[in-house]
């Protein structure tokens, strides 16, 4: 059942009047309705109804693209961006100085940057075989060589370097390993490195960036290793030392660390696939400026940021690096956020309000009169935080004596709203978390005062003309 929207808050900017731009190889479209075809028996067209995909993943059509239009012949796409050389600005939009006056307004050039790398997401679902009755299930679809290409990212400038696999350390009793196997698999495909090899990229983008995208949750075991919430120490010192949210030193969720860290006698760990590939590109590229992007969505937010802790503490000589995440979930403890800080890791979060599992795990209090030496700036942004400063403080204390996990927020924060975009189909939780919902919303934020613009439909009716016209 849909529910009703509430009105979307008017945008006070004025609105462009020229001709929206012809879409550069950066402009991102999703194609929402199967093409129209000809009817044999009168050479009319015959337009499809728009038909539910294969995959769990493309179940839900979020983006309603027949606000404006009752014609549905043509995909909504993404506001096309200019191509911008990012220059000697690059680190800025990496978060060198925490994109300080980068996020509301939204900069164009960040929404570019966060449309693109979301691109590398998408990728990665539209890589995996989620079909469990394919013998190919939970591995690659597409040869490393081809992948971007076959998955629509055929000039990024980028090449895959290397597929990377997550396994559950859950220990399954033996009679269960006799039950279906996809049921059971305990590894699988998660996500790639890429590393941008065009030199007219590089020149653009200011450095050679790397690029290392993971996909969301997918597999049985996965979705059991989201529900382990306990926190588990994480470090040199690592022990498997659950329910101990005294401990002073970093913990994070028990079951992110599990996939990140488990292997088996036929699969390296995720962790081990990461350093060692790290390890080869800065012993190939660390004479000349260069980037760590890491990206993901959902159980793939949470892995990057375990991901950007561990490349920080294993290569102490690491280049900037950054995450962009989208719809994660919360990962660590106080202490594992002032790791983080000193470490100089820049996470930017894109966060929709609406969506559930940015929320969980855990119990966030903030320690607001704690006196430590973080930055509160940066790490203080999201609302949920904000309002644990005002629980009283007995109701923390006894959130701490019965050892709750107690989680904190890391990094900056984007946040958006699906109540705000007039083109989504409906409003529940499943919509709220779909990666291509993100997009669309980052797509049309501009500021809190103007969460959303009113030249979308515009843009979605320029593009049909164009395409009608060639």
């Amino acid at each position: 059942m849909k529910l009703s929207m509430r009105p979307v808050r008017p945008c006070t900017l004025n609105q462009p009047s020229t001709p929206t731009p012809k879409p550069t190889r950066y402009s991102c479209a999703y194609t929402l309705t199967r093409p129209p075809k000809l009817n044999n028996n009168n050479n009319k067209l015959v337009h499809h109804k728009t038909q539910p995909l294969k995959h769990w993943e493309r179940l839900l059509d979020p983006i309603d693209h027949n606000t404006t239009n009752k014609s549905n012949t043509f995909p909504y796409h993404f506001m096309p961006t200019k191509i911008v050389k990012l220059g000697k600005k690059w680190k800025e939009y990496q978060g060198i100085r925490n994109w300080d006056g980068l996020l509301d307004p939204l900069d164009d050039n960040l929404r570019s940057e966060i449309l693109r790398y979301g691109q590398f997401v998408e990728a990665a679902y539209k890589s995996f075989d989620f079909d469990p009755s394919s013998p190919s299930y939970a591995t690659c679809l597409f040869p490393k060589s081809s992948l971007l290409e076959k998955s629509g990212l055929a000039q990024t400038g980028y090449r895959l370097t290397k597929n990377l696999r997550a396994t559950s350390g859950i220990q399954l009793p033996s009679w269960i390993e006799k039950a279906t196997s996809w049921a059971v698999t305990k590894s699988s495909w998660i996500g790639y490195v890429a590393v941008c090899q065009d030199k007219e990229e590089i020149a653009r983008l200011g450095r050679r960036d790397v690029v290392i995208a993971f996909r969301g949750t997918a597999t049985c075991l996965e979705w059991l290793e989201n529900l382990r919430a306990t926190l588990t120490q994480v470090g040199p010192n690592h022990q498997n030392n659950n329910n101990n949210n005294n401990n002073d030193g970093p913990m994070v969720e028990s079951g992110f660390l599990s996939l990140y860290t488990s292997g088996t006698k036929c699969s390296t760990s995720l962790q081990t696939m990461v350093r060692e590939e790290i390890s080869m590109l800065l012993q190939s590229y660390g004479d000349e400026p260069l980037s760590l992007t890491i990206t993901g969505h959902s159980l793939g937010a949470a892995l990057a940021t375990l991901a950007a802790y561990d490349i920080k503490t294993a290569f102490k000589c690491a280049p900037l690096v950054t995450v962009i995440s989208f719809g994660g979930p919360r990962v660590g403890n106080r202490s594992f956020r002032r790791v983080l800080e000193k470490q100089g890791t820049k996470i930017l979060r894109i966060v929709n309000s609406d969506d559930l599992i940015t929320k969980v795990p855990g119990f966030v209090v903030d320690k607001s009169n704690e006196n430590d030496n973080e930055n509160q700036d940066d790490m203080s942004c999201n609302r949920d935080v904000q309002l644990a400063g005002l629980i009283p403080s007995w109701i923390q204390k006894r959130v701490e004596d019965t050892q709750w996990p107690v989680y904190a927020e890391v990094g900056r924060e984007l946040r958006l709203s699906s109540r705000d975009s007039p083109y989504l189909n409906g409003f529940n939780f499943a919509t709220c978390h779909e990666l291509k919902t993100y997009l669309h919303l980052v797509d049309g934020f501009v500021s809190s005062t103007c969460p959303f613009r009113a030249s979308a439909g515009m843009l979605i009716d320029n593009y049909r003309r164009q395409k009608s016209q060639a």
